[in-house]
This record gives structure tokens, C-alpha cells and sequence, in this order.
């Protein structure tokens, strides 16, 4: 990553409100990059975006991306040069509870983010982020590259695959890498493992699940803890979006393609161990227990490839599981002591940037 790249670039970032979304907004800042954010509020109490005082890094505007004319009215007074597309409704079980919401979001959100960046003439770089559950998951050991299959079982995951069946066509209706010198628009999508990190508050995910319990003196009651899952902490698929953006700018076409960015092998562990490493650093008496109700089906098994980010953009994480781990812990607790949380958040973000410099 080039932080030179960024100073006074003009981002539009949808789903700032959101725990990924306010992390790169804050990096954003950090950068020197002029933010300008469109999100519904907040969707958890409390929130990232509150904790950490996400408004005062960028220009904060509430907005649905299901509202096309609001969206393109937003783009156009922005007039950006990079767009980051992580507004989403990202919950797998609320999907089963509200499949219409979440594909009105997930699918047509996105049409409606590709068409304000098709009537947008300064936007050059766009990254739409979808997830790794947009693949025909067949419960296999070996792990999804970016040229298979796509599809989902639940109305959350088989989103993501249209989403980025949409992404895929306007690419080549719009704006065909083969013709980038006529349109001057590159589009990627990226698909990121299991997402860790202070500030998460979403319902029914394990480590927002672990602060709730940790709060309230609780167990933490586990669905499928035999589920394996690719861990990653919150600043490395982030880390990958910004690197590809950078490639999307001065590459052109040659990077306008799907992207996977997914931890080392090694760090795509089952829920039971990963519950047991949470329950041994946050201590106070925290446990976890397996719940035996009947849950709507999940996933059990999900690997990512991310070889083609390793070689063609010199990606690779930095952070193993245990220190991710390590992190997020750190970074609920010092909430829980009253720390200034946008200090805490800014302080992570730079001693991962110093990482890469070791």
C-alpha cells in the first residue's frame, strides 16, 4: 500500500455506519483521504460508529442505498475518485427472518451503487464488497478460489452471489476492462473470511455475543460449534481493499476482476477452538456452553484461496489468529474501563500500518 496514494483523494464509502465500514473510514482518515459516507444509522446500540466518533472522520450523511435518486444526488456532490461499496445487510439469520430487506439491499443496493457510479464521470476506481459466503458452498476441505461456482443456501449468502453476478455484468456491459482507455471506470469485487475486531455489536456473532455475555455475567451459548470458519481480523481484508484500489487507479483493467482475501490456512479454525481462546484472554469467569435449539441451516465448512491477492497484489496477512484475537479482546475491554475508543481504534490502525514497515 502506498499511503502517499491517498492524501486528499476523494472516497465515497456507502455503509460507514457499519463495523467494517467505520474501520476504513477511520484508516481513510488516517491516510489523508476526504471521506464522504452514506449509510442508514446505526443498526446496534452501541455501536462502532458512535464508539469510536467515526462522523468526525469524514462527511457523515444518512441515506438508503435502496433510494437511487438520494444515492446519485450524493455521489455527484461528492464527485469521487475512489468508491468503497460496504453497505449491506450482512446477518445470515436475519435473512431467513426478512429475505425481502436483504435482497432489496444486498442485490438492488448494488445496482443502484453501479448505476450513480455509471452517471458519475470522476469515479475511476470502485470496489464492491460482497463476502466469502458468495460461493456454492459444498461443504468441502479445499478452499474457494475466485473462479468458482457461485450460489448460497440462505437468502443472505445466495445475495452475495448475486451481488456479485450483478457486479460481474455491469463490468462487462459498462465497463469492459478491454475498453478502460473509453470509459475510465475499474471495477472489482473482494470476498473476505470471518471478520474480527473491536466494535461489533451485530446480533448473533460470536465475539459481539462474547461482549454481551462478558457484560452480563452470562454463558455464551454457541449454534455450531464444530463450524470452521476463516478468521481474520478487521484490518486485513480492509488492508486489501485499499491495496486494490491503489491497482484499480494506475492499473486499469488489469485489476478489474473478483478478489479473495482470506487468512493462512493455518488460522481457519473451528468455533469451539476459537470460543476457547476468547474465553481463556478475556477471563473473569467468561465461559461458553453449546446451544441445542433448533437454528435455521449455516455452514459448517468454508475455506478461502487467496493465492491470486498474494501474487499479483503482494498481499498477504499480518496478523495470525492468536493476535487478532488478542486485539479485539483488548479493544472491548478497554471500552469496558471507559478508554477513549477513538484513540484505542486509531492506535491499532497504526501499529498494523508499522506491521508492513518491519
Amino acid at each position: 500500500m502506498k499511503p502517499r496514494f491517498w492524501q486528499d483523494k476523494r472516497v465515497f464509502l456507502t455503509g460507514h455506519t457499519g463495523f467494517k465500514g467505520g474501520w476504513l473510514a477511520l484508516w481513510l482518515k488516517a491516510l489523508g483521504a476526504r471521506v464522504s459516507g452514506y449509510a442508514l444509522p446505526p443498526a446496534s446500540e452501541p455501536s462502532f460508529f458512535e464508539a469510536a466518533r467515526v462522523d468526525r472522520a469524514l462527511e457523515h450523511r444518512i441515506g438508503d442505498i435502496r433510494e437511487l435518486s438520494a444515492l446519485r444526488a450524493a455521489m455527484r456532490e461528492c464527485r469521487p475518485d475512489v468508491v468503497f461499496h460496504l453497505a449491506a445487510q450482512s446477518l445470515v439469520r436475519q435473512s431467513y427472518a426478512d429475505p425481502v430487506e436483504t435482497y432489496a439491499t444486498n442485490v438492488l443496493g448494488t445496482v443502484n451503487l453501479l448505476e450513480a457510479v455509471r452517471q458519475e464521470p470522476s469515479a475511476r476506481a470502485v470496489v464492491i464488497v460482497t463476502s466469502d459466503k458468495c460461493y456454492e458452498n459444498r461443504e468441502r476441505a479445499e478452499p474457494y478460489a475466485e473462479g468458482e461456482p457461485l450460489g448460497g443456501h440462505d437468502p443472505y449468502s445466495s445475495s452475495k452471489g448475486c451481488a456479485e453476478i450483478v457486479t460481474a455484468a455491469y463490468r462487462s456491459s459498462y465497463f469492459d476492462p478491454a475498453r478502460h482507455a473509453g470509459h475510465g471506470v475499474a471495477l472489482a469485487s473482494v470476498r473476505a473470511g470471518n471478520v474480527i475486531g473491536g466494535g461489533d455489536w451485530a446480533a448473533d456473532r460470536l465475539i459481539p455475543d462474547a461482549a454481551r455475555a462478558a457484560d452480563a455475567g452470562v454463558a455464551i451459548r454457541i449454534r455450531n460449534p464444530n463450524a470452521i470458519r476463516p478468521w481474520q481480523f478487521v484490518l486485513e481484508p480492509i488492508h486489501g481493499y485499499l491495496m486494490l484500489a491503489e491497482r484499480l487507479w494506475s492499473g486499469g483493467g488489469a485489476f478489474a476482476q473478483a478478489w479473495n482475501f482470506g487468512p493462512d490456512d493455518a488460522d481457519t479454525r473451528p468455533v469451539a477452538e476459537v470460543m476457547d481462546r476468547i474465553v481463556a484472554l478475556w477471563g473473569g469467569g467468561l465461559r461458553w456452553e453449546p446451544d441445542r435449539a433448533s437454528h435455521p441451516h449455516e455452514a459448517t465448512l468454508l475455506r478461502l484461496d487467496s493465492r491470486k491477492a498474494r501474487a499479483e497484489l503482494g498481499w498477504r496477512p499480518r496478523l495470525g489468529l492468536q493476535q487478532a484475537l488478542e486485539w479485539t479482546v483488548q479493544w472491548y475491554q478497554a471500552k469496558q474501563r471507559g478508554a477513549d475508543m477513538a484513540q484505542v481504534t486509531a492506535g491499532q490502525i497504526a501499529a498494523y500500518q508499522a506491521l508492513g514497515k518491519a
